[in-house]
């Protein structure tokens, strides 16, 4: 029987007198993919960013696996995630295989070679060739880019995945090559799932659930069947951003 591994009460965020958004109440349960969906300034990165700790939530709580998520415990939470960032983030002045066991680097708990073959392994897992390791962020192609950043994300087997936009610059096929990649990695390593996407192919394409951020406030959580059933004018605007005026 699933339960919820992520659990976001009454999150609430501002800058200054910018109001972001305000009581957040979301829930992934272990297994899933949940799609947080919503228009370009809506603040889904800024949500996604307090989720993970990068940045301090104003009001509210995230729990995970049951327990609250604190300063206290936060870098013990963390090494149960892995994170995709916007642009893949990869490190310019190392080569791939340094780029993907980054957070072993300083740990002490994995010899360079070791690294290195952890490395290879993760690149097979998402489908790039063991000489990809040796080469540069610089001689990647954006596709590639993306690749590499989803095998960083897994390096440590995480329990709970972040995509923030992984798709964002990629061309229609590599998109389609990206989000089933990610639906695959997801299923095959029993992890749970939280993408930020604006991409109306990509939602249909990995989500479980889907949750629609608009003004501030989450107007819509549902399946994919509810998605694409609503009435809901805001996710109709969404779908067909001209049919609803």
């Amino acid at each position: 029987m699933r339960h919820s591994l992520i659990k976001i009460e009454g999150l609430s965020k501002s800058f200054i007198k910018n109001n972001i958004f305000s009581n957040i109440n979301l829930s992934v349960d272990e297994g899933q993919i949940l799609t947080i969906i919503g228009g370009s300034g809506q603040g889904k990165s800024v949500l996604l960013k307090c989720i993970i700790g990068l940045i301090d939530a104003d009001e509210g709580q995230v729990f995970y696996d049951g327990a609250v998520f604190t300063q206290k415990n936060k870098f013990e939470f963390i090494r149960n995630f892995g994170v995709l960032f916007q642009g893949a983030a990869l490190f310019d002045s190392m080569p791939v295989w340094e780029n993907i066991s980054f957070q072993f680097k300083y740990s002490g708990l994995l010899s360079n070679n070791e690294r290195l073959e952890l490395a290879k392994r993760k690149l097979d897992l998402v489908g790039l060739p063991e000489a990809t390791a040796y080469l540069f962020p610089s001689e990647l192609s954006g596709g590639m880019q993306k690749r590499v950043g989803i095998a960083r994300a897994i390096a440590a087997n995480p329990k709970v995945l972040f995509f923030d936009e992984p798709t964002s610059g990629l061309d229609p096929i590599m998109s389609n090559t990206v989000n089933k990649l990610i639906r695959s990695l997801v299923k095959e390593l029993g992890t749970t799932a939280i993408t930020i996407s604006h991409d109306l192919n990509s939602i249909r394409l990995i989500s479980d659930i889907i949750a629609l951020l608009h003004q501030g406030h989450i107007d819509f959580v549902g399946t994919i069947d509810d998605f694409e059933a609503t009435e809901n004018k805001n996710i109709k605007r969404f779908i067909k951003p001209n049919s609803i005026k």
